[in-house]
């Protein structure tokens, strides 16, 4: 017998995996009737997780427990390597050549919508693949905003506990608001998604490639049906992508903290205005940057330099340029980007704009201590005082991105990846940003070909840029196993 905890976790995990199952029907289907053999690999997947699953549903429900934080690490971690695990069955068994190791990456990456790929010849493939793939980013952004919004405040990780909803019932209980909650996130989600399809193929896309980029672009995945990505796209669908990547990367809790009381005012939040303050600054410089490289007209270079910072803050992905032949200035401004990411409550990885504001806000008040000693300051968000706790834990965070970041890039060093490339391919797999800025991997770059040891690493690195460090960190801690 399963101590409770564990048997809730399975439960968890089993339901997951009867929800991926069943989101394998559409791409079963669609290859069904291009006739393509893959929709076998579907069927096959279908069938042996859903049965595993709901083995696990059946061995274990009926076993209430309370959530508390240690079953909330466990459930988080546990659900992702389980979803991931399993939707990696389908690229194993298709006439695709990939072997678990590539099976797995590509998996993970579509489901933390980091949207780094090991797979070439996407104009070739069959449709439900593509299809699976976009599918994984979009099921990935769902699970993502629920996981930020509804357990990662509770866990109080990195400071989410400012984020904390509120709750007429007990407040350290997720799991109360757990179904409407999903219900709105979904029809958030679902209108977005259906805009941005809807824009696209007005824009110019066929109507396939339009709801695969719509799916990819909500979730700021960057998985596309095309190996150059966007580059053969002109500006309206440049323009499109633009609005609905930034869209994904706003703060989720504030469209729904509106929406549920009717008041448009309430969907402000500080991250949304220094967002879009960062985007233009970082699209001015990089603007300047490829005039200077001469890469094109005025207007072009402009839509080009929007795009691009655009893709990289939101973590989204999506290439319209190979802005590496830009030069060294370039990469290193793209580099530096790639670690700031959305808003907190989105899609989004990376740092998060919330943790950008709070360490800005914190150095201000730490320098006015040191002018006036018997002061009294305080940190507020939104005009609430944040407790020290809440400064500390955003610290705690930072420090430890900054060292998987070092770290990640020594391992990938080890494997005899160069420099620039360990660099770049770890915060771009650590961030869920996707490219790096090596010509390797950059955006017009693969993953194919890095030793199946890198893939490992920065497998784990996505993982763990996903689950915000700590979530993962703490299972490794003797402490959290006792009593």
């Amino acid at each position: 017998m399963l101590p409770p905890q564990v048997s809730f976790v399975v439960y968890a995990c089993g339901l997951a995996g009867l929800n991926l199952s069943g989101a394998m029907l559409a791409p079963l289907a669609i290859d069904l009737i291009d006739g393509n053999p893959e929709w076998q690999a579907f069927l096959v997947s279908m069938l042996v997780i859903g049965f595993l699953s709901l083995m696990m549903v059946l061995t274990t429900m009926g076993r209430p427990v309370p959530f508390s934080r240690r079953v909330g690490f466990l459930l988080v971690n546990a659900l992702w390597l389980t979803v991931c695990v399993g939707a990696s069955l389908p690229f194993m068994l298709a006439n695709l050549g990939m072997n678990f190791t590539d099976a797995l990456f590509e998996a993970i990456s579509g489901l933390t919508t980091t949207g780094a790929t090991v797979m070439s010849g996407l104009d070739h493939l069959p449709r439900g693949i593509l299809l699976w793939r976009s599918l994984l980013h979009w099921i990935g952004g769902i699970g993502v905003i629920a996981m930020s919004l509804l357990i990662m405040p509770f866990l109080r990780v990195g400071g989410m506990q400012v984020f904390k909803m509120e709750s007429s019932a007990q407040e350290d209980r997720p799991e109360a608001k757990f179904s409407q909650f999903v219900i709105d996130i979904l029809l958030v989600y679902v209108v977005l998604t259906l805009a941005a399809a809807l824009a696209y193929h007005l824009a110019g896309m066929s109507r396939f490639d339009a709801l695969n980029h719509a799916m990819a672009t909500v979730s700021t995945g960057g998985f596309s049906t095309h190996d150059t990505s966007m580059i053969g796209y002109g500006s309206a669908v440049h323009l499109v992508a633009v609005v609905f990547m930034l869209a994904g990367a706003m703060p989720f809790f504030a469209i729904l903290r509106a929406l549920a009381a009717r008041d448009i005012r309430l969907a402000y939040d500080p991250q949304i205005p220094v967002l879009l303050g960062l985007v233009i600054a970082f699209t001015v410089m990089a603007f300047f940057v490829g005039r200077e490289a001469d890469a094109g007209s005025p207007v072009a270079v402009l839509v080009e330099s929007l795009f691009s910072v655009a893709s990289i803050i939101t973590t989204t992905g999506f290439a319209s340029v190979d802005y590496v032949s830009w030069g060294p200035i370039a990469v290193g401004l793209f580099f530096a980007i790639s670690f700031f990411g959305g808003c907190t409550g989105s899609t989004s990885g990376g740092v998060k704009t919330f943790r950008v504001i709070m360490l800005v806000k914190g150095l201000n008040q730490s320098l006015k201590e040191l002018i006036f000693p018997r002061g009294v300051t305080t940190l507020k968000y939104m005009s609430k005082q944040v407790p020290d706790a809440v400064v500390r834990s955003v610290g705690l965070m930072l420090s430890c991105y900054l060292a998987s970041f070092v770290l990640g890039t020594a391992a990938l060093a080890a494997t005899g990846l160069e420099f620039t490339t360990a660099a770049s391919g770890t915060i771009a797999t650590l961030a869920n940003v996707g490219p790096g800025t090596s010509n390797l991997i950059g955006p017009v770059g693969n993953y194919a070909t890095l030793p199946d040891a890198a893939k490992w690493i920065m497998s784990f690195l996505m993982l763990l840029g996903r689950l915000d460090i700590m979530t993962v960190l703490v299972l490794a801690t003797p402490t959290f196993w006792r009593g």
